[in-house]
């Protein structure tokens, strides 16, 4: 899917995207920041904006890199980084099971790219042998479908036109595979993490309503059946979905509230 129709997605929209997760990128860099690690992993980098905001934050003798199992992603994120100037280096691979150099990372993050793991606790074990002996972890990741409403109005607005629409299954990889925390407690314990800390944050996110019907045609669950809808499907499905925005909608501005956890631990 990341080195398909859902990677390309997120390549030609990556100027909304960049703008419509720029707070939680800003909320990384600042733990960066004061923390002052020395190698900074950035797990699920995707085009790499974390990576290279931690970069340009990072003293001279630190070391961003980002990580991530979209080859066209990476290719964009090594564009970027060039043409910024920024010293940010890029894998692509499977940060489940990439073999890291043992205790080479003093901090690991990552916004909203640790939900996906098909074993998470193998996962987060394996970065845990990347981390230092005093290494942390910040990582930001969503909370449930029904606290966050934006993010599930597409599906339930086009699901009675879409069959082939599959429901979300709870714990999951995906969006929301994080969303229950006593099972991320579980996980970070297991994969060898401690001082384990879910912290709710809740963030006003915006972008340009011209941008809402391709946003919306082009990420999610509906997206990933839309391309295979016939012409009048699609055209009933948008017609269906965009209503059913309108509550998030002010003048020519979406705006909604982002519900997700702020996940901090240390290295044990």
């Amino acid at each position: 899917m990341w080195n398909g129709v859902s990677g390309r997605a997120w390549i030609d929209a990556q100027e909304l995207l960049d703008r419509l997760y720029k707070p939680f990128e800003d909320l990384l860099v600042d733990v960066v920041a004061a923390e002052s690690p020395g190698a900074v992993l950035d797990v699920g980098c995707g085009t790499g904006a974390t990576t290279v905001a931690i970069a340009r934050r990072l003293t001279a003798t630190g070391r961003a890199t980002g990580i991530d199992i979209s080859e066209p992603m990476i290719a964009a994120a090594r564009a970027r980084a060039e043409d910024a100037h920024v010293p940010a280096h890029f894998i692509c691979g499977d940060a489940q099971v990439q073999s890291f150099a043992a205790a080479s990372v003093d901090m690991i993050v990552s916004r909203f790219g640790v939900m996906f793991f098909d074993d998470p606790v193998r996962a987060f074990a394996n970065l845990r042998r990347a981390a230092t002996d005093n290494a942390t972890l910040r990582c930001i990741a969503w909370r449930s479908g029904e606290e966050n409403p934006f993010m599930t109005t597409a599906e339930r607005a086009a699901g009675s036109l879409l069959p082939a629409l599959p429901p979300r299954q709870p714990d999951a990889p995906g969006q929301f595979g994080l969303a229950n925390e006593h099972r991320v407690a579980r996980i970070l314990t297991d994969g060898g993490w401690g001082d384990i800390d879910l912290r709710p944050i809740d963030v006003p996110c915006s972008f340009p309503e011209q941008a809402l019907v391709p946003y919306v045609t082009r990420f999610g669950p509906v997206a990933r059946v839309l391309p295979d809808a016939d012409d009048e499907t699609r055209a009933r499905v948008i017609a269906a979905v965009r209503p059913a925005f309108d509550r998030f909608v002010h003048g020519d501005e979406v705006r909604f509230t982002a519900a997700c956890w702020m996940i901090a631990a240390a290295a044990v």
